[in-house]
């Protein structure tokens, strides 16, 4: 019989600057961007690991925490911590552009021709 998996723990100390995130707003698709607007000296390790992360373009929640190696609760906390202080900014993903029905834009164009 094989053991069951292990709970993975995370270490307090990366947890423990974050633990009452402000916003439950951040889905694991939110697009995080650096800012570049405050200075990272007062920030722990793992937080100036996430900015340095977002350097080269925006990245979901999601590939940070998996890029970080950290789970997506711990990084949720950490990345509403970098939002209220200006050092990365956070948005919805831009939504696909809708397919419209091509027997209405004919209708649509055809009404526009009759115009003229």
């Amino acid at each position: 019989m094989t053991p069951a998996p292990r709970r993975r723990l995370v270490p307090s100390f990366l947890a423990a600057d974050s633990v009452q995130p402000t916003r439950n707003t951040l889905d694991r698709v939110t697009l995080l961007s650096a800012t570049g607007m405050a200075s990272t000296d007062d920030l722990s390790h793992v937080k100036r690991r996430l900015i340095d992360l977002l350097q080269g373009g925006p990245l979901a929640l999601q590939e940070v925490a998996a890029r970080l190696v950290l789970p997506v609760s711990l990084v949720r906390a950490l990345v509403a911590d970098l939002v209220d202080s200006s050092h990365i900014g956070a948005r919805a993903p831009i939504p696909e552009a809708r397919v419209h029905d091509p027997k209405l834009l004919e209708a649509v164009l055809d009404g526009l021709r009759s115009i003229r």
